[in-house]
């Protein structure tokens, strides 16, 4: 299937299409590219809301957009791996079975298959503000990522074979 099949199977079955990812074999290279695709959407998704405060505040937009490209391109892969790591060390005692680069898979697509909310997200936090339907959206947001992330990590630590 084609990413874009896959995000929308994530949303019906989270744990299916990690295990199907995991089917393909263990290859690090395809892990990394998830993950820099869901940081750098997650990236883009900031525009608007930094577009916004700029105007607001009168500041440059430049060094708001640099300060995300850093955060979200440089220091969250790391992040991720970190935590990655952890969830598979946390996952163990409990019974999993899986392998850091399965938890890597399981965190790594729950970010870019919850990308499109984050963008519907960063939509509205630029065209709207601060109000209770862009808290809604990004508590909505929080919800599905790591509704993805346990499922995925769950289907990663406890194959079916």
């Amino acid at each position: 299937m084609s990413v874009s099949q896959d995000i929308v199977a994530t949303y019906r079955g989270p744990g299916t299409v990690v295990r199907r990812l995991l089917a393909r074999g263990q290859r690090e290279d395809r892990a990394l590219a998830i993950l820099m695709a869901g940081c750098l959407l997650v990236f883009v998704s900031q525009w608007p809301r930094l577009a916004r405060q700029a105007h607001v505040d009168g500041s440059e937009l430049n060094p708001l957009l640099g300060g995300a490209l850093l955060a979200w391109l440089i220091i969250a892969p790391l992040i991720f791996y970190g935590l990655a790591a952890g969830s598979h060390l946390l996952a163990k005692p409990l019974g999993g079975r899986g392998s850091f680069f399965g938890a890597r898979l399981a965190l790594f697509w729950a970010l870019l298959a919850a990308s499109p909310l984050f963008l519907l997200n960063g939509l509205l936090a630029g065209f709207v503000g601060a109000g209770t339907g862009p808290r809604a959206v990004e508590f909505l947001t929080f919800v599905v990522f790591l509704w993805f992330w346990l499922a995925g990590l769950r289907a990663a630590e406890r194959p079916l074979t």
